[in-house]
């Protein structure tokens, strides 16, 4: 076994096909564990499984929009049939409707909630029974410093990650005594082709890179790494709990209020 104890563990990763999604699958899959990308976009993560591990037996994809019970369900049962079930999940899938409060319309706010936090759940109820079967389990869920920080004209966004913030720690309570542990991650500015637009002015990130007090933006690479060591043995007393990963962000507010003489 290697320290982390992740050999041949059974690990599910949604909107595996995204960045973050992406850089899970890789770090589980080089730590020894069986890993399954469900995503939206199937040829995409099966191209990605696929380079990760040809003969199939390690690394596989499966159609999925969590925001649909039956499309979840499905999944679950592909899982099982395939690998004898999950041992982890990551929940990482989620979407963006940019908009004011003011302006929202009330689709694009429940199509929201509805993957950013509906659907989150949908996929832990979904592979809950597998993980009590096994003794043990792991959820790790994808939030935001977005859940603790209001992020303006981003619609539903602030509020999808903080319920979700929420619901990790009620899983964790409730879920506790089956065995399964659930945590989550804050990722602060990080470096995906989701936010890649952002990055393509020089000037624009050079000015975000001067507001983190690490002087980076975060990679994927980085939110992976925190997802590993939650899901093994060596988080094993870890439940109910969030990692904000933003390179100090968050503990920068108070450096932008002037302070004459200082």
């Amino acid at each position: 076994m290697t320290w982390l104890g992740l050999d041949n563990k059974v690990v599910v990763v949604t909107g595996g096909a995204g960045g973050i999604g992406r850089a899970c699958l890789a770090a589980f899959h080089e730590a020894g564990a069986k890993v399954v990308a469900l995503d939206r976009n199937p040829d995409t993560a099966n191209t990605l499984m696929a380079e990760m591990d040809p003969t199939g037996q390690t690394a596989l994809a499966y159609d999925c929009d969590i925001g649909q019970p039956e499309s979840v369900a499905m999944a679950a049962s592909f899982v099982e049939e395939n690998l004898g079930g999950a041992d982890v999940v990551i929940n990482n899938a989620g979407i963006l409707r940019p908009a004011p409060l003011s302006e929202v319309t009330d689709d694009d706010w429940n199509d929201l909630l509805n993957i950013n936090l509906s659907g989150s759940l949908r996929v832990a109820k979904a592979f809950c029974p597998q993980m009590v079967a096994k003794g043990k389990g792991a959820i790790v869920q994808i939030a935001s410093i977005a859940g603790s920080h209001p992020q303006p004209a981003s619609g539903a966004y602030s509020a999808s990650k903080a319920a979700a913030l929420m619901m990790v720690r009620q899983l964790a309570y409730e879920w506790g005594p089956k065995g399964i542990r659930t945590n989550s991650i804050s990722p602060g500015l990080v470096m995906t082709p989701l936010s890649a637009a952002f990055y393509a002015d020089a000037k624009v990130k050079e000015a975000r890179e001067n507001m983190v007090p690490s002087r980076r933006i975060g990679d994927p690479d980085d939110m992976a790494n925190t997802a590993v060591f939650l899901a093994s043995d060596r988080a094993g007393y870890i439940n109910g709990q969030d990692i904000t990963i933003d390179g100090g962000l968050s503990q920068a507010l108070m450096g932008l209020v002037p302070r004459p003489g200082y």
